[in-house]
């Protein structure tokens, strides 16, 4: 892909305070800050980890071109010293993270960021922009994959998306959270998401007659043929039409792997009727797709009423979230350090109890049961922490903190993994059918109640009693 120079695509409070940082000396001061979210979508019981492909990429091209530094010069704010500063800028810190992938709750950071508050605040609206926008989509694609039962899940958003990166990184995203494939063909070219598609009702209003219409293309594509049988009347011309054309143009080659689109109509009673007919003309293999505004409940309830449906295409409620359309993600300050190089715990509280940040430069580690191999809890802990998992561990809710259990038998494994170091990329990224299937083999730990549509488990993440100890210290101080 072609890489872009985004190094604008900020809040401009970022500059104005990257400025005030310069003017007072404050620059070189290395920060911590924590990219993290409070809410799953949808009310659900987990999100999915994507994006950080494209905050690697970002990172790698940040610089500010001189067009860039003209511009700021412009609007007359800005200290000569620190322009001058933004025009050798390149990003210098360490940014640790949760591959993508990974299942994760709300408030583990997904990010951490230890840089030089400069270094550390320009990248913010990126690193948001990107993480909110795929995790938000990987999201919303699994459950509506998850509620298929083992279907194949089209996305064919790219008409509804907001905007052309929505389209494209929405497929990327949508592929990781498990779809099969997309309609944009660019998401195939730069990102390797296989594409596929096959006709719309104009090829079929384009001929004199839908059955003409459908002969032309399975002589013009034999080996990718469904055809979309609901231009005029599905179950008296559409499916008729459908199956003599097969059996004239296909079956004589020996082609058997066909299918019949339905998009719109009552989809459980027409893919049922038109299974019979299939069936009946002994085209058992002939596959039935149906599209039409889907979302994970509206396929949950065709499942449960027996459609016969072989395969979806799920457009704007998968590209847009449609449901619950906002990832909220936020970037918070968490530490700082001294000149002696302590580092020092910041906290940012509010009467809003949900809204308190928990402090200082942190590890997460998730416990896995030895025996099942499932995921038991996570925990967040102060960076210089350990895990012995010889001994049993007890853990605690951090919002009842009397509630705990001790764990033995398990494993721990920390999440995040070191991605740059020093402004060098050390971390190798893997390419988006293994992360693909890193999603899939990590969502199998999870237990069956975590992934409930409503109302799931409430998986905990947990404080370590250092961390917990830090917390309470801090919000005393500061009442």
């Amino acid at each position: 892909m072609t890489e872009r120079n985004l190094s604008m695509l900020c809040d401009f409070y970022e500059l104005t305070m990257s400025n005030g940082y310069f003017k007072n000396g404050m620059y070189k001061r290395t920060v911590y800050f924590d990219l993290f979210f409070r809410k799953v979508p949808d009310n659900g019981g987990f999100a999915i980890a994507a994006g950080l492909e494209q905050v690697v990429d970002y990172i790698k091209n940040l610089h500010f071109s001189a067009d860039d530094i003209d511009f700021l010069r412009s609007k007359e704010i800005f200290d000569e010293g620190f322009l001058s500063y933004l025009s050798d800028f390149s990003f210098k810190g360490d940014i640790y993270a949760i591959p993508e992938g990974t299942p994760v709750f709300p408030n583990e950071p997904l990010i951490t960021v230890k840089a030089s508050a400069i270094d550390a605040q320009l990248i913010e609206t990126y690193l948001l922009l990107a993480i909110n926008h795929q995790s938000l989509i990987a999201t919303k694609a699994n459950r509506i994959v998850r509620a298929s039962d083992g279907r194949t899940v089209m996305e064919f958003g790219s008409r509804r998306a907001q905007g052309a990166d929505g389209a494209i990184i929405g497929a990327r995203a949508a592929y990781i959270g498990g779809c099969g494939g997309t309609a944009c063909t660019i998401a195939d070219e730069l990102y390797g998401v296989p594409s596929g598609g096959t006709m719309a009702h104009a090829w079929i209003q384009m001929f004199d007659s839908e059955y003409e219409a459908f002969k032309c293309y399975c002589r013009m594509y034999p080996n990718n043929a469904t055809l979309l049988v609901d231009t005029y009347n599905t179950l008296k011309s559409g499916v008729p039409n459908a199956i003599k054309v097969f059996k004239e143009e296909l079956i004589p080659k020996g082609i058997r792997s066909f299918a019949i689109r339905l998009d719109s109509g009552d989809i459980s009673y027409l893919s049922k009727k038109a299974r019979q007919m299939l069936d009946d003309a002994g085209l058992p293999d002939c596959k039935i797709v149906a599209s039409n505004s889907l979302d994970e409940y509206l396929i949950r309830d065709l499942m449960l009423q027996g459609a016969k449906v072989d395969m979806f295409g799920v457009g704007e409620c998968i590209i847009t979230s449609k449901s619950s359309p906002v990832f909220g993600g936020v970037y918070k300050l968490v530490a700082v350090e001294s000149e002696q190089g302590e580092i020092i715990p910041k906290i940012k509280i509010s009467e809003n109890t949900t809204k308190i940040t928990t402090p200082h430069f942190k590890k997460i580690y998730r416990f896995f049961d030895n025996d099942s191999g499932k995921a038991l809890a996570d925990q967040l802990c102060v960076y210089d922490e350990t895990i012995d998992e010889g001994k049993p561990l007890t853990i605690f809710d951090p919002n009842a903190a009397w509630k705990t259990k001790t764990l033995t038998n398990f494993t721990a494994h920390e999440l995040q993994v070191p991605v740059f170091i020093n402004g060098r990329l050390v971390y190798k990224l893997p390419d988006i059918s293994q992360i693909r299937e890193y999603c899939a083999q990590q969502l199998e730990l999870l237990w069956d109640e975590v992934k409930r549509f409503e109302n799931p488990h409430n998986y905990y993440v947990d404080l370590s009693q250092k961390l917990w100890n830090i917390k309470n210290q801090l919000i005393e101080h500061h009442e």
